[in-house]
């Protein structure tokens, strides 16, 4: 089986203005980093007419060793969908070097489902966690100043709660201690390092509405307390606007492609497990503004990352998603049923059965949003873990507890796999009942609803009830509820 760099490397690249020519974008929307990296600028998209496209999650089970393989799905089926002849954006998170070259690896996809240039994209791409890592530095180097300078704040030494960061996996610098060297080397303090993927600068850029937007966000981030326990905020440092300066223009959603030429903004990384886990708000809107069904994913499970997904950023960005895809594997669920990773390649049906209640577990999550799931079941998966994905190999996708979609191709594989599979691309069939139909037309939030202005998606037209999104409302910050410091932060 050919590797996922050889099939890259050998991929045969559009320009990326035919590219965003795809999107009605035109050479002076864009600022270009070579010919296949783009920035897209954004006072392009101030006069323009929104198209309020459809959005779609791609999620999964709980994440395991053997890799669920979420990118690629998300990736195959932007392409599929493209091949339909809907104009599609596909939106993912900037990779992380501490995961590229650690056990997980790159997050580009896998196969011939992968965004390229796969090798730009896993290392520097266009500059934006240098950005994001000299802006958390900046406020770090601040707040030791304030230190040196005889700290009029009254901050607390031993209270400081902000580290510094770097974006690589280097243990011996998670617990220092800085400060050494005498007067002149400023306080001696506690300090430690996060990757900038974990930077709350990541997170706050990643929800960001624009620059004025980030950097009153950027001036409640609390960097300590006093030493009556009173919080310090970056703005009391003075330090929010020098931040939003370097990165004004990393602010602008990265343009790229998949490898059948379908168009793919890569901007943001913030980590699901500490942060929401998806990419930039700005660049899911722009996908929307522009495009006529958009494919984004969520980190780890749907436990966890569609979780943050629906209480963060669809509460921030006032999103509406159509449709949420739960990627499963048989090698994940024979896990999930207690086989160990060394001995997945048996089969093992017994395994694959005791699997099933975490995947059923993950769809009634989703349905608890008022989202209808879908089930992308991969019968086949790459031999390689972190995420290496489907390898266009032909999948067997059911829905678990609903209608089972059609067999006229297959909407979760990707590129050449799902025209290999048979025509251009499947039904996307939701798994919900009819009982689900009915949905209330007055939001309590006053949401406008896309369903109600196009035609429907998915092609069943069911329509899905929403209450309980409004009517049980989630605290992103639940974990902190009795802290009323913690609660707002």
């Amino acid at each position: 089986m050919r590797s996922d760099v050889d099939i890259a490397q050998e991929a045969s690249l559009a320009p990326i203005t035919e590219v965003a020519a795809k999107l009605g974008l035109e050479e002076a929307d864009l600022e270009l980093f070579g010919r296949h990296k783009a920035k897209v600028r954004l006072d392009a998209l101030r006069h323009r007419e929104p198209r309020r496209g459809r959005l779609v999650l791609v999620t999964g089970t709980s994440p395991t060793p053997a890799g669920e393989g979420k990118t690629t799905v998300a990736v195959g089926l932007a392409d599929a969908l493209s091949l339909r002849d809907k104009r599609v954006a596909l939106c993912l998170r900037e990779p992380s070097l501490g995961p590229v070259f650690g056990i997980k690896g790159g997050a580009a996809g896998g196969g011939y489902s992968q965004v390229v240039p796969m090798v730009d994209i896993n290392l520097h791409f266009t500059g934006d966690f240098h950005a994001i890592t000299s802006a958390h530095s900046l406020l770090s180097a601040m707040l030791d100043n304030h230190l040196q300078q005889g700290d009029p704040l009254d901050l607390d030494p031993r209270r400081v709660t902000w580290k510094r960061a770097v974006d690589m996996n280097d243990r011996a610098l998670r617990r220092t201690v800085i400060g050494l060297g005498g007067p002149g080397s400023g306080v001696p303090r506690e300090d430690g390092f996060l990757i900038t993927a974990a930077s709350e600068v990541m997170a706050i850029f990643c929800l960001a509405a624009d620059p004025e937007d980030l950097e009153e966000r950027l001036g409640r981030i609390i960097v300590g307390y006093t030493r009556d326990r009173s919080p310090v905020r970056a703005r009391e440092l003075e330090a929010s606007g020098a931040m939003t300066l370097l990165l004004a223009d990393a602010l602008s959603p990265n343009l790229v492609q998949t490898l059948e030429g379908t168009p793919a903004f890569i901007h943001g990384g913030p980590f699901a497990n500490i942060a929401h886990g998806c990419n930039s708000l700005i660049a899911t809107r722009v996908g929307i503004q522009l495009g006529d069904v958009v494919v984004t994913e969520a980190g780890f499970g749907a436990d966890l990352g569609a979780e943050k997904f629906f209480d963060i950023k669809c509460r921030v960005g006032d999103l509406e998603p159509e449709v949420a895809v739960v990627v499963a594997t048989i090698r994940s669920l024979k896990m999930h049923g207690g086989v160990p990773k060394t001995e997945l390649e048996g089969e093992n049906v017994e395994a694959v059965r005791g699997g099933i209640p975490n995947l059923e577990k993950h769809i009634d999550i989703v349905r608890r949003f008022g989202v209808p799931p879908i089930v992308a079941l991969n019968r086949f998966h790459g031999a390689r873990c972190g995420g290496a994905g489907l390898r266009g190999a032909r999948r067997d996708r059911s829905t678990v507890g609903g209608p089972r979609p059609r067999r006229e191709g297959n909407s979760g594989s990707g590129g050449r796999g799902a025209r290999g599979a048979g025509g251009r691309g499947g039904e996307l069939r939701p798994a919900l009942s009819r009982r689900d139909a009915a949905r209330p037309k007055d939001r309590d939030r006053g949401a406008r609803s896309v369903r109600g202005r196009r035609g429907g998606f998915p092609e069943s037209g069911a329509e899905v009830d929403r209450a309980a999104r409004i009517d049980r409302p989630r605290r992103a910050a639940c974990l902190h509820r009795e802290d009323a410091v913690l609660a707002e932060r």
